[in-house]
């Protein structure tokens, strides 16, 4: 009987079991068991689309995506200054504006560390001594101590002082220096360069435009390391800021009301945003051996150091790999031993990029001077950063990293490679389009886009219209097949040719009644008799 209720019961689990499934089945749409074809593109563009969308499509062309991708005539979808889409065989909305670029180049635009603010005619960060001492004399009237310190009034309050809205705010009110009509951004946009590194600040260069120019603050600490006491100093720093944060750790996990939050007083707020991961700590160094302080420091307090200069970093490559550095290098840089006496290998190397490479350093790649200079020593300034990223693929590193080295890799640096850097779905349009390759001396840029807006064009500026001109490339309203260019060459109506029997025949064309046929040999009697000599007659 027992056995007989048991078997029951499991037919009654079975049965009801059997019916859950079904109508979860029948709950599921039909849809989710089948496979998403190319879900990473879908994944991005979900909006609906509207009247006021504008679309940009670029096709024809070779599209170096930045990330070791190239496809060849593929298309590139921009909405709102977005890149919706990029392959083949992607629908072109009615309303887009269409770049014939067959036979060009579609390369991301390159990233300018260390630009001058000559650039931008301006500068949109705020000196750190100029917001200290505005914000001390605000608080304190004129009399105050020069050795009280921010961080001391942030301790004095009891509060969370947010240092970082008094240099948004010196941010805001610099920007007025911003020019948009610059001839020096011109010239810097000509050079495939679309967005710098200015005072600290990632910007972008938009012409005529003064929205959506500041990327964001640069993610960047600068910590001293030029002097033995500079050292030691910035070592302390760390030490201490990583003791408060484990104490601060451990009054937040107690949940003590009672007790009192640890003191920041005399703490570097810079070291302690770095060991939150809220910055990125930034050195500015060159010799082998403070290269490996800095390595050694980064892996005592786990952060990933940024070094300006590098130049015996050749010689400690694999400690700076382990220690997740940051390289930002000048490949064309000649700098030998300083004392030839030296037993070990010093001085700079042509093959510096390409081994920190090859031991896991991003390797960042920045021209020699970030000025645009037209009077000064030419190829050494913004102008040739293709050229410098070029110097390193000749010592060893392979073009697609040299390509990295001067797009994505100084993107993560300033912590914008979410916008821009690369060609990739959901990120900002901002790309250029060469007549060959980017990093070759030859290479002219034809067109520079920004936010899916042409920022410039070779055509119709003043410095390099001249120089190997070519046809203008095709912008149509909408996709016009017929007007499509190939191989770079401007676009002309096609000649519609007339069908049979529609256009008369031309005057001087003989008719087809006039002109003989096939197999219609001219009579023997109707040819010229040859003239027989008289001595051969008689």
């Amino acid at each position: 009987m027992k056995t007989a209720a048991k078997h029951l019961t499991m037919k009654n689990f079975s049965l009801l079991s059997l019916f859950g499934a079904l109508t979860a089945m029948a709950a599921t749409p039909l849809w989710s068991a089948a496979p998403q074809e190319d879900e990473a593109a879908d994944a991005a563009p979900t909006e609906v689309d509207t009247d006021a969308d504008k679309y940009v499509a670029v096709i024809g062309g070779d599209i170096h995506t930045g990330t070791g991708a190239v496809l060849r005539g593929a298309t590139m979808l921009v909405r709102n200054g977005k890149i919706r889409r990029i392959g083949h065989d992607i629908y072109i909305p009615e309303a887009a504006k269409v770049v014939h670029a067959h036979g060009y180049s579609i390369y991301p635009g390159m990233v300018a560390l260390s630009a001058s603010s000559r650039i931008t005619d301006g500068t949109l960060s705020a000196d750190v001594d100029d917001v200290e001492s505005g914000i001390a004399a605000a608080e304190m009237g004129d009399g105050a101590d020069a050795d009280v310190t921010v961080e001391d009034w942030v301790e004095d309050w009891d509060q969370d002082f947010e240092t970082t809205q008094a240099f948004d705010e010196a941010a805001l009110r610099a920007s007025d220096s911003y020019d948009p009509f610059s001839s020096f951004m011109v010239l810097t946009l000509a050079a495939g360069i679309t967005s710098v590194e200015s005072s600290n600040l990632p910007l972008k260069l938009r012409r005529d435009k003064l929205d959506d120019v500041v990327m964001g603050d640069g993610g960047a600490v600068n910590f001293n390391w030029g002097s033995p006491d500079a050292r030691r100093s910035t070592a302390e720093d760390f030490k201490k800021a990583a003791a408060y944060l484990r104490e601060y750790r451990a009054w937040e996990a107690a949940g003590d009301k009672e007790a009192k939050e640890p003191s920041r007083r005399g703490i570097n707020s810079g070291a302690i945003k770095v060991l939150r991961g809220e910055g990125r700590a930034k050195f500015s160094a060159d010799v082998a051996h403070d290269l490996l302080g800095i390595a050694r420091l980064a892996q005592t307090y786990g952060f990933r150091p940024i070094i300006d200069g590098c130049r015996e970093g050749w010689i400690v490559a694999d400690e700076l790999g382990r220690a997740g550095v940051s390289a930002i290098v000048q490949p064309r840089e000649r700098r030998p031993k300083p004392d030839e006496l030296m037993v070990g290998p010093a001085g700079s190397s042509i093959e510096n990029a390409a081994i920190l490479h090859k031991s896991g350093v991003q390797v960042a790649v920045k021209a020699m001077n970030g000025n645009v200079d037209l009077s000064g020593i030419a190829g050494r300034d913004l102008l040739a950063l293709s050229i410098d990223a070029g110097f390193a693929v000749r010592g060893g590193l392979s073009e697609a990293a040299a390509l990295q080295a001067v797009t994505i890799v100084p993107a993560r640096i300033l912590g914008v490679d979410h916008l821009v850097g690369s060609l990739e779905v959901g990120k900002d349009a901002d790309f250029v389009i060469t007549d060959g390759d980017l990093l070759h001396y030859e290479t002219h840029v034809q067109l520079a886009f920004v936010l899916g807006e042409v920022a410039y064009e070779k055509n119709e500026e003043l410095y390099y219209a001249h120089i190997r001109p070519r046809p203008k490339i095709l912008i149509t309203d909408g996709l016009k097949p017929a007007e499509t260019a190939k191989d770079g060459d401007e676009a002309t109506p096609p000649v519609e040719e007339p069908a049979p029997g529609d256009d008369p025949a031309p005057e001087d064309t003989p008719k087809p009644e006039d002109e003989p046929k096939p197999g219609d040999d001219p009579k023997p009697e109707d040819e010229p008799k040859p003239e027989v000599p008289p001595a051969q007659a008689a």
